[in-house]
């Protein structure tokens, strides 16, 4: 295999890993909806609309990062959308430690969380510029 063929593998092996990622994390939206309603701020409104948006939006994205003529719009939609997200992360900070379901979120984990989300960011970031 050649350099060139090695680069080629390698982005599209971790392109289909993002995108499966929200793809997955998209369709939860819809399986554990009760996850969701435990890390909303109270003030945010209509949290039903915002779950199930918020799914619908991480699972399109995640297709469209597939095909290269909308790439960048998805890129977009998923850095807005994990921009969007920081209020649940720091309520998660200030509510830990806590319950999620069967999951312990200490305030470590929640933490955790922050520079995940600007990995992510990072990471739909790289795809828009490609």
């Amino acid at each position: 295999m050649h350099q060139t063929d090695n680069r080629t593998f390698t982005f599209k092996l971790f392109l289909w890993i993002y995108a499966l990622l929200y793809v997955l994390a998209g369709l939860n939206h819809f399986i554990s909806t009760d996850v969701y309603y435990a890390i909303m701020p109270e003030w945010l409104p209509a949290h039903s609309l915002l779950i199930y948006l918020s799914g619908i939006i991480e699972i399109g994205s995640g297709v469209l990062l597939l095909f290269s003529g909308v790439r960048k719009l998805a890129a977009i939609l998923l850095i807005v959308m994990l921009i969007s997200f920081l209020p649940a992360h720091i309520y998660m900070i200030q509510m830990a430690p806590f319950m999620l379901g069967k999951i312990l979120i200490t305030p470590i984990i929640a933490w955790a969380r922050l520079p995940l989300q600007a990995l992510l960011i990072y990471w739909a970031f790289y795809y828009y510029n490609k």
